[in-house]
């Protein structure tokens, strides 16, 4: 039995899981709660948020995160990718500056737009 804290919203529910029970869950609230339970023991996943170089821009760094939730297992090679790019203002908030990283599915967009500098 694993027990986790949902965050699939601020109510925090304290979760048990029975990995021997087919991932039954309780401790939860609402149906949210169960499916991050059962996800987050099977096939965990996060957003990737973090910045990238920015060439010739009022600003040297870019915020950027993934469009969607990655695999957990895939974060630190994610963060490889991120870190050898650079992108040339300027940029626009939501541009994709890597389409479909590691094949997942899940683009790298830009969180803000950065002007010519």
């Amino acid at each position: 039995m694993k027990e986790l804290v949902c965050i699939v919203c601020p109510r925090g529910c304290r979760l048990q899981v029975d990995e021997d029970n087919g991932y039954a869950v309780t401790g939860n609230s609402c149906p949210r709660g169960a499916e991050y339970g059962k996800n987050e023991l099977q096939h965990p996943t996060r957003v990737l948020t973090t910045t990238v170089r920015v060439t010739g821009g009022v600003h040297r760094r870019l915020p950027v995160k993934t469009s969607t939730a990655i695999p957990k297992d895939l974060l630190f090679e994610a963060m490889e990718v991120a870190n050898a790019v650079s992108v040339a203002a300027p940029v626009q908030p939501g541009q994709v500056i890597v389409e479909n990283l590691l094949g997942t599915g899940a683009d790298l967009v830009a969180g803000r737009g950065i002007e010519k500098g």
